[in-house]
């Protein structure tokens, strides 16, 4: 926050201010009390279990400057209390109060699939002509959204937002609270579908994103999604597809893979522009494809937008490649779902000259009450696309282990119920010149698993 006092959030809350000096500054938003970076204001959110106006005390020992607090109605403190009816509303409503204050364009991105690497590919190739801002980690929620916000300073010139959901009307708050001018989808799967019930719901869901864009907006696209190729913005805002079907207005053709890199010819009216990626697999050509339009239509030409894109080499466990002790290690393990853990066994297959190509896999979670058949349909997809060896982490797992056993019975498959019994079995099988995938949802913690063999590199590089 710049220029920021509590007389401004008691203005943007319509709090009361229990006690402390009007005119203390603030140039932080905090929710957790361990971790300030000065002069912060801590929110106390009241959570299913855990209510953090006991954390109060422990927030100002730790640097908080100023505090939200709805349960309390008079304090005696020379650091200011500010009395507001939710502590949760109020950081929302203060996060779009400074939105407001804002005049640089926003592009919302949302999508089931591959939000936080289209996030990242869309600020690289911005990147080519301004100083952009991007949504730090994964906040992308009713929290994580406000406090970006706030984090927004006046020397960015654009700026990139994740925008997530994972329950109906989500989208809706959220994308008010950032008002943006350019909103994306990237896809319409099946990820949150045990709280939303449907694909359908999650597309109704998803296209509420438009609820954010101000007037005259854009909304790309993915055409070649089975729903959102049928799918025009709203009456006033502007539809612009991408992908590779002729449908799509700025389009890659001669798509191929050079040992498991993207290369191809993005395509938009008379223009044609080389790209040549080094992020692994297919799935990144419609990332790629969507960056150049948003760089294009913020002025950026595509070629120059294609020259910052060639030098992205991806995120934090999303398909991240390492080479260490003579093995290439991919780890994907950020999350999972079937169309991401798809595409990472398409990585893992396009790897040149492995002696063996190994596939860990965990649980993906949040599918619903058909997660047992789309586990088992990793399976069919294992069998048409072979590895060398399988090893399943979780119960669910357990049945992409089942469709490999039934449909290609010449894969060997191992099967684990810990990350301990697991990793030990790796440390044993793992030979040089193998490549391995790790996949799973986040709260599998495979990256757990994944970063004992990445310890290697560091131990090697001194780091």
């Amino acid at each position: 926050m710049e220029h920021i006092t509590v007389k401004e959030i008691l203005e943007a809350t319509g709090g009361s201010l229990l006690c402390g000096s009007a005119d203390t500054p603030l140039d932080h938003l905090s929710i957790d009390s361990r971790t300030m970076k000065g002069n912060d204001l801590f929110v106390p959110l009241v959570g299913e279990k855990v209510d953090a106006h006991r954390f109060i005390g422990q927030a100002f020992d730790n640097g908080a400057a100023a505090t939200f607090t709805s349960e309390h109605d008079v304090m005696d403190d020379n650091r200011p209390w500010i009395r507001v009816a939710d502590t949760k509303r109020a950081l929302q409503a203060l996060g779009a109060w400074y939105r407001r204050r804002l005049n640089l364009p926003l592009v919302g991105i949302t999508g089931s699939v591959g939000k936080t690497t289209t996030r990242e590919m869309v600020a690289c190739a911005l990147s080519a002509k301004y100083r952009v801002y991007k949504t730090p980690a994964n906040h992308n929620s009713q929290v994580g959204v406000p406090i970006t916000m706030t984090e927004i300073s006046s020397q960015d010139e654009i700026g990139v937002i994740e925008l997530g959901m994972s329950e109906p009307g989500e989208l809706t708050i959220i994308a008010n609270i950032a008002q943006i001018q350019m909103a994306v989808i990237t896809n319409i799967g099946i990820t949150h579908i045990e709280q939303l019930g449907s694909r359908g719901n999650i597309y109704r869901e998803k296209l509420s994103i438009q609820d954010g864009l101000t007037e005259h907006g854009i909304l790309f696209l993915n055409g070649d999604d089975d729903l959102l190729k049928k799918t025009t913005a709203r009456e006033g805002f502007q539809t612009i597809y991408y992908g590779t079907g002729e449908n799509c207005h700025y389009r890659a053709v001669d798509v191929h893979l050079e040992n498991g890199y993207p290369v191809f010819t993005a395509v938009c009216g008379e223009e044609r522009v080389p790209v040549r990626l080094k992020v692994m697999g297919s799935h990144n050509v419609a990332n790629a494809m969507v960056s150049l339009a948003v760089a294009s239509v913020c002025g950026i030409p595509m070629r120059d937008a294609a020259e910052r894109l060639a030098e992205f080499t991806g995120f934090k466990n999303r398909q991240q490649i390492y080479h260490v002790g003579g093995m290439t290690i991919i780890d994907d393990t950020y999350n999972a779902s079937p169309v991401s853990m798809k595409a990472g066994l398409e990585v893992l297959n396009s790897i040149e000259g492995s002696r063996a190509r190994v596939a860990v896999l965990a649980d993906m979670k949040e599918l619903g009450p058909d997660s047992p058949q789309f586990h088992y349909e990793i399976g069919t997809y294992i069998a048409e696309n072979p590895v060398d060896k399988l090893a399943v982490l979780g119960e669910l797992a357990r049945e992409i282990a089942r469709g490999v056993r039934e449909q290609a019975p010449g894969i060997r498959v191992y099967e684990f119920m810990d990350r301990e019994s697991l990793t030990q079995w790796l440390k044993t099988e793992l030979r040089e010149g193998d490549t391995v995938l790790f996949k799973g949802s986040n709260s599998m913690e495979l990256g757990k698993v994944a970063a004992v063999f990445l310890e290697k590199q560091t131990t090697e590089n001194g780091v």
